[in-house]
């Protein structure tokens, strides 16, 4: 159920994903800004990043973009912090990825 603290660790836990996300991007300047409230984080690009999808995807990762460039994540409410570490490391990798395909361009 939602009871049993689901909701007050959902808020900690998406404050921790969210520094996380903002400690691993933080010298990327397409990068513009890492949002959300509770687990629900959007990271806003600079550039539409729809190709993000299926570099995630090739990382064991499910994302989608919405507004052409803003990856959403929705992890669930019972994520724990190992699995936090693990999504950004994967994510940071995907998001890398797409910087220098952008950067080749």
């Amino acid at each position: 159920t939602l009871g049993d603290g689901v909701i007050t660790q959902a808020k900690s836990r998406g404050e921790y994903l969210r520094n996380a996300l903002r400690k691993q991007f933080a010298d990327l300047s397409m990068v513009r800004e890492v949002r959300g409230l509770g687990l629900m984080i959007g990271i806003q690009f600079d550039r539409d990043c729809p190709e993000l999808v299926a570099l995630a995807r090739d990382r064991g990762l499910l994302i989608n973009v919405t507004a052409g460039s803003v990856v959403r994540l929705v992890p669930p409410l019972i994520i724990s912090e190992a699995e936090i570490d693990e999504l950004v490391s994967r994510l940071n990798e995907a998001v890398r990825a797409f910087v220098n395909q952008q950067e080749a361009a």
